[in-house]
Order: C-alpha cells, then sequence, then structure tokens
C-alpha cells in the first residue's frame, strides 16, 4: 500500500500538454466560427442594401412619372431597341460593430434598370366616328433593377421588379 503522504500531488508535463494542445484546438475553432460569422454578416449586410438600393432607384423613377419613361426620352441602340439605363458606381458605406473591433463598410454596387411596356396595364379603345378600327395605349411601364457588388471573389446580385404608372 502507498503512503498519501509520499504520492504525487499534481499534474505531470503532459496532463498540462494535453490540456494545452485541447484549449488550442478549442480556441482555433471559435476562431474560425467567428470568422464565419463575420463573412456571413458582411454578405448580409451587402444584400440588404442592394435591395434598399433597388427599391430607391423604382421609387426615383416612379416619382419622376411616366412621361420620363415614354420610350421617346430613353437610349436606343443601333436595331432601336431601347438600351438598359446604367447606374455606375452606387457607393454605400455602413458603421459597424460585428466583434469587438468597429468597421467600416463601403461597398460598391452597380444597377441596371431595363424598361418595358406592361401589357397588364393596356387599354384598348375603338371608335366608329373616327374611323379607326380600334387604339391601344399602355399606361404603366415595367422596371427589371437588377443591382450587383463585389463580394470576396465573386459578384453578387439581386433582381427587383417595379411597375411606374
Amino acid at each position: 500500500m502507498t503512503d498519501p503522504k509520499k504520492s504525487k500531488g499534481g499534474f505531470g508535463i503532459v496532463e498540462a500538454l494535453v490540456a494545452a494542445a485541447v484549449l488550442g484546438f478549442m480556441y482555433m475553432a471559435i476562431m474560425n466560427m467567428h470568422g464565419g460569422n463575420h463573412d456571413s454578416l458582411l454578405r448580409i449586410r451587402g444584400r440588404d442594401g442592394a435591395t434598399e438600393v433597388a427599391q430607391n432607384l423604382i421609387d426615383s423613377l416612379g416619382a419622376l412619372g411616366l412621361a420620363s419613361l415614354y420610350d421617346e426620352n430613353l437610349a436606343k441602340d443601333d436595331a432601336g431597341n431601347i438600351k438598359p439605363i446604367i447606374i455606375d458606381p452606387i457607393v454605400r458605406t455602413w458603421q459597424g460593430q460585428p466583434g469587438a473591433v468597429t468597421n467600416t463598410m463601403t461597398v460598391n454596387y452597380r444597377a441596371e434598370i431595363t424598361v418595358s411596356r406592361d401589357d397588364e396595364y393596356k387599354t384598348k379603345t375603338s371608335s366608329m366616328l373616327l374611323g379607326t378600327d380600334s387604339v391601344e395605349h399602355v399606361y404603366a411601364k415595367r422596371l427589371d433593377v437588377t443591382i450587383s457588388w463585389k463580394f470576396k471573389n465573386s459578384t453578387q446580385s439581386i433582381s427587383v421588379s417595379g411597375v411606374v404608372k
């Protein structure tokens, strides 16, 4: 039988090294998870900003009114097709604190707005007195807005549609 006064009462070097290695692996796992959370936050912030930019563009064009979107007022290519409206860059900056350090995030967005007639908002009239069979009038334009931006090594994008009447 061993004498309790003579037994060792502490941790050995092997136990201390194993404990340090386990703590090191746990620390690395937590730091990796934190980095992933940080990237997710930045990706979400970029997407939310793109949605805001798209909605602001639709609202601004809607405030200008339908007359500003008549085909005669829009640029056309050589074949006579309406060109998309390109706005590049649209810069948005946010102050944030994802973690212990305050960060400034700046994103450069590129907007491409395609204007087309929306046949859901069409009236057709006919008149026997004027000698015409019928006249069509489209009283709305569809706006298809695509917002794109760079995130890490890829290009992210969203598409939003709206109608101006």
